[in-house]
């Protein structure tokens, strides 16, 4: 028996079925940012591993990013994330783009991490970032494009939150208990709070150098859930939120911290308030990461999300039923082995005019070739028997509505354009 040769561990194959439900949040991702005035663009997939140590953090750089050696000895990785590729991006062309910088971008990423439910070492991710504006407005106008792709997609406030937090607002939390010279170390501890179990948690943080009443007066921080209300810039940023008609989707969770140490004020994570899933997206204001990569200090706030956990929960909550696998509009259907000239026509005839269409590659029984057109999604077939060919005619089938006319070959087009439109 032969032996099947598997995927890389991590790495995703796409059927059709899978490439429908990516091109279904992608067309989703880039309507939300457009209708922000988000402009669409790219970055390199290999970096220099230089680029992650300046501001990302000794964990995404140590133990996730994917890095090797190139023939000059240089240390190169896949690109783990894409926002210190933006500010690299931008930096080198500081003084040419115009403020403010509204960008957004969908690509592949990769992270060596240990595969489960949600999280695959291959991923595509979405991103959006806007630079150039330093205001609670802003971080609220990244709220606003995630809630519009949700609402796009068919979640509800009731069914996804948003929740956020601040950075400056927990620096001088931190600090009023004594633990400035810790700060980076008690903010990861905090992104770990709901990852590792109570005693693992107390235990950390002990081996962190966090006292006993240290340790207590953070939890007492963290239970807090109108902390907000002490900082003017998350009254601001709720204020601008409101303006937006987000405030049924937000939510201020004092857990919601970011690894990250580049960011510098409102941070971000949307969740299914079902709480299955792990964080569907994340993100926040990042400062000084344009300046760590060789820039003039530019302000920006932006986050990203992953199509992995979105795929599961939009899946399970049924928002991605019914895609359609195939791009076909009208399938045309080989009567037999005689035919299948006259069929070839008609379909170069149907493409001409402007619809997607495919041929039936064989003379099989018609009901088997009406199914396989049922089966992948598409709407309409054009049936060529003898009878049609004698009078110029065919007979067109809507599948979904299971009718059927004979329609004049010259009016095919037009008349599957037309029931289009009403459908």
């Amino acid at each position: 028996m032969k032996t099947k040769i598997a995927t890389v561990k991590g790495a995703r194959d796409f059927y059709p079925e899978q490439m429908a439900l990516r091109n279904w949040l992608y067309a989703n991702m880039q309507a939300a940012s457009q209708a922000f005035g988000y402009q669409e663009y790219d970055g390199p997939f290999l970096e220099t591993l230089d680029l992650y140590a300046a501001r990302s953090g000794e964990e995404l750089v140590k133990e996730q990013a994917f890095v090797f050696k190139d023939r000059g000895g240089g240390d190169i990785t896949l690109r783990p994330e894409l926002t210190p590729s933006l500010a690299r991006m931008v930096a080198a062309r500081q003084a040419q783009l115009l403020r403010p910088i509204r960008w957004w971008s969908f690509g592949p990423f990769w992270r060596y991490e240990r595969p489960q439910k949600g999280r695959s070492r291959e991923f595509f991710q979405w991103n959006v970032d806007l630079l150039g504006v330093d205001s609670p407005a802003a971080d609220a106008e990244l709220a606003g494009v995630m809630a519009t792709f949700f609402r796009n997609i068919g979640f509800s406030a009731g069914e996804i939150k948003i929740q956020f937090n601040n950075r400056r607002l927990m620096d001088g939390e931190i600090a009023a208990l004594g633990l400035t010279d810790k700060k980076l170390s008690v903010f990861r501890l905090i992104d770990r709070r709901d990852k590792m179990s109570a005693e693992a948690w107390d235990k950390y943080a002990a081996e962190l150098g966090v006292g006993d009443a240290q340790l207590g007066g953070l939890k007492a921080i963290l239970e807090n859930t109108d902390l907000w209300k002490k900082s003017d810039e998350c009254q601001a940023f709720m204020d601008s939120a409101s303006a937006l008609g987000l405030s049924d989707y937000l939510e201020y969770d004092p857990l919601v911290i970011r690894g990250l140490d580049y960011y510098t004020g409102t941070v971000f994570e949307a969740r299914d308030r079902e709480g299955e899933f792990r964080a569907i997206l994340g993100g926040g204001r990042y400062d000084n990461l344009v300046g760590d990569v060789g820039g003039d200090r530019l302000p920006g706030v932006g986050f990203a999300m992953g199509d992995v956990v979105i795929g599961l929960v939009a899946q399970k909550y049924g928002k991605a039923k019914d895609l359609v696998v195939s791009p076909t509009e009208v399938l045309v259907t080989v009567f037999n082995t005689d035919m299948l000239t006259e069929s070839l026509k008609l379909a170069g005839e149907l493409r001409a005019a402007g619809l997607r269409a495919e041929w039936f590659p064989e003379a099989a029984r018609l009901d088997r070739q009406l199914k396989y057109a049922d089966t992948t999604g598409v709407r309409w077939a054009a049936i060529l028997g003898p009878d049609e060919l004698q009078q110029d005619n065919v007979t067109l089938k809507d599948l979904k509505k299971r009718t059927q006319a004979i329609i004049p070959r010259i009016q095919v087009a037009a008349e599957i354009r037309a029931k289009a439109r009403t459908a």
